[in-house]
């Protein structure tokens, strides 16, 4: 894996949550940081508007 376009961020999510992913993870053979790309990338939209106030 390259990290050359990737930055490391830390997050504070549920204990359950976690452990479920990681569960998900191991079963679909990925990382974890691949798992919550994926789950990101379906659930953002393709383009993000942002307008100035």
């Amino acid at each position: 894996m390259t990290t050359s376009n990737k930055k490391r961020v830390t997050l504070f999510i549920d204990l359950k949550l976690l452990k479920c992913a990681k569960t998900q993870a191991i079963v679909e053979d990925i990382s974890l940081t691949a798992l919550t790309e994926k789950a990101l990338i379906k659930y953002l939209p393709k383009k993000t508007l942002v307008r100035k106030a």
